[in-house]
């Protein structure tokens, strides 16, 4: 797939260059699993831990490092193996079964409006907060889960996260070359989690400032996770889909 980075890769001094890879970082910031995911972490009952949330952060800015770091390695050769495979009909088929099934499962995870059912259905949120509430702020917690937790989000989201793949070709172009390239790309790992570490220090220490807004966020959050849930599942699977469809009846 060709990114078109436009500006963002023309004639650009070392100034711009920083400034750009500052706001794609970010950008990439707000994501789900350097961002919306921490904050859910965070609004844990009683007195969090700060190294667990450490943890989680440092597994997942160690992953997309990593990741970036591959692909500056792969070069060009790995970027043009990958868009032969993408483009092949057996894959395209696959993308668009794959779509087609996140889309029709999108409307069972949406939650059932009868007592009993709706019952039912709260019940995997409410373990999914006691699992929270041991993992970040009991003294039993497991900081392995919370680093597994990162990766895998990592894993869902590194395909989809275009401002880390342009600044990765802006390093690649522009970039003083291997390693100081390496470099650049654990700084830029470092912004993508710096939002959520002034989180964290804003939990810890100004607490009764911040306790209210994120109550009232965690609520929400339990009110609307399912049906946020399967939204979300809904458009990647329709996303899915219609990237398949024009290749192949197009």
């Amino acid at each position: 797939m060709d990114i078109d980075l436009g500006p963002l890769t023309g004639d650009l001094g070392g100034t711009a260059t920083y400034v750009a890879l500052a706001v794609l970082a970010l950008i990439d910031s707000t994501s789900f699993g350097t961002l919306l995911i921490p904050v859910w972490l965070l609004m844990a009952p009683g007195r969090v831990r700060p190294g667990r949330i450490l943890v989680y952060l440092s597994a997942i800015a160690g992953f997309y490092a990593l990741l970036g770091i591959a692909i500056l390695l792969g070069g060009s050769a790995a970027a043009e193996t990958l868009a032969g495979v993408s483009d092949s009909r057996p894959f395209l088929w696959g993308q668009l079964l794959l779509g087609v099934g996140l889309f029709a499962w999108s409307f069972k995870l949406d939650p059932p409006r009868s007592g009993t059912a709706r019952a039912d259905a709260q019940e995997a949120p409410r373990r999914l907060l006691r699992w929270r509430e041991r993992a970040v702020a009991s003294e039993s917690g497991s900081a392995s889960a919370l680093a597994a937790m990162a990766v895998l989000a990592g894993l869902v989201e590194a395909a989809s996260m275009l401002p880390y793949l342009a600044a990765i070709g802006i390093i690649g172009t522009e970039g003083p070359g291997w390693p100081v390239s390496a470099l650049w790309i654990l700084v830029y790992c470092a912004v993508m989690i710096a939002p959520a570490l002034v989180l964290t220090a804003l939990r810890v220490l100004a607490a009764p400032w911040v306790a209210r807004p994120l109550a009232l966020l965690d609520g929400w959050l339990i009110k609307h996770a399912a049906s946020a849930t399967a939204w979300a599942v809904g458009i990647v699977g329709f996303l899915l889909a219609r990237a398949a469809l024009w290749p192949l009846f197009g």
